[in-house]
């Protein structure tokens, strides 16, 4: 059990000057919390220019670089070896924390079970959500999705952009797998989710606690809010979703994927089709048609994910070790 907020260390990650608003507003977000956190650490992937801009113009915060193998993982990693806090939280740079986030996030420790606590992740999208977009898929942008618990409850991962763990459980997992994980904007991720089974794997007592009043708002930028990018990121969750069943095994590495996709997917079908039928929102059949085809482009990269052996961003972190050490 923890004290409180104050136990609370709160790690960002940013990777792009393109988000330096995003990353003020994240920042500013948790130096205005209800209760304070211990340390604000900010881990800057592979970029000096950023790096220098936030020691010289964010204050009241720890800035690190990731000297780990780029990408998101990596830079979690040099994050949580800074910080101080009996409890690490994790913040996207393009999200915003409620004003009672961290007390939020604190309470979920009460329970001496809990080793880890998410919350819920909403969308602020850019332009608008797009009304063919299912909230069976918000996922897709790093959201809370239709599906998830409404209440608090236990879970077997989180999202990536609203997550907590004990500092001990992460040190004593070795943190997040650097093969897996976002690098840039290449829509790869399930790094969260990987860590999240391979701890409760080694502490099968311990539970990971979902609680919907730790809120924080995910932005969506318009490029997210295309088609194109909801394939493209369904194709590659595929991908990415092989890579996780290889390290922690089928039956718990696609339990949750098995429930989502015989009920949520097929409820969602039918709500959007009663939508157009029986509400006249004709967007509704969109929505419908929308959950088949991320559906299918999913299951796609899975089965390229199987049939290559391993997903073609292994390749892509092999080419970035070669970088990093011919410099």
């Amino acid at each position: 059990m923890i004290r409180h907020s104050e136990d609370v260390s709160v790690v960002i990650c940013a990777y792009t000057q393109d988000r330096w608003d995003d990353l003020q507003s994240a920042v500013g977000s948790v130096l205005e919390q209800s209760r304070s956190a211990r340390e604000i650490i900010v881990v800057i992937d592979h970029n000096p220019a950023l790096f220098r801009r936030v020691c010289a113009e964010i204050f009241g915060v720890i800035a690190v670089e990731n000297h780990e193998l780029r990408g998101l993982s990596g830079a979690r990693n040099c994050g949580i070896e800074v910080a101080g806090g009996s409890v690490v939280a994790f913040l996207d740079d393009d999200a915003v924390a409620s004003p009672d986030w961290l007390e939020e996030i604190a309470a979920g420790y009460a329970d001496p079970r809990v080793v880890g606590v998410g919350g819920l992740a909403a969308p602020m999208w850019a332009v608008g959500r797009p009304r063919w977009f299912p909230e069976e898929f918000d996922w897709v942008v790093g959201c809370s999705y239709r599906g998830m618990p409404r209440s608090s409850a236990r879970v077997r991962n989180f999202l990536g952009c609203n997550m907590s763990f004990k500092k001990e459980l992460l040190a004593a997992n070795n943190g997040f797998r650097t093969s897996l994980g976002r690098v840039g904007t290449r829509p790869l991720g399930c790094e969260e989710t990987e860590f999240c089974i391979r701890a409760i794997q080694a502490q099968p007592g311990k539970i990971l606690m979902h609680k919907p009043s730790a809120r924080v708002a995910h932005r969506v930028p318009a490029m997210r809010a295309r088609w194109r990018y909801f394939l493209s990121r369904c194709y590659f969750e595929g991908q990415s979703k092989v890579q996780v069943k290889r390290f922690v095994g089928s039956k718990d590495g696609l339990a949750s994927e098995w429930q989502y996709t015989l009920r949520t997917l097929p409820a969602g079908v039918v709500r959007g089709l009663t939508d157009t039928l029986f509400r006249a929102d004709l967007a509704g059949v969109s929505r419908a048609a929308f959950i088949a085809v991320g559906f299918l482009s999913t299951a796609l990269g899975y089965l390229a994910g199987q049939l290559t052996g391993l997903p073609s961003m292994l390749g892509q972190r092999r080419a970035g070790r070669a970088e990093e050490s011919g410099r």
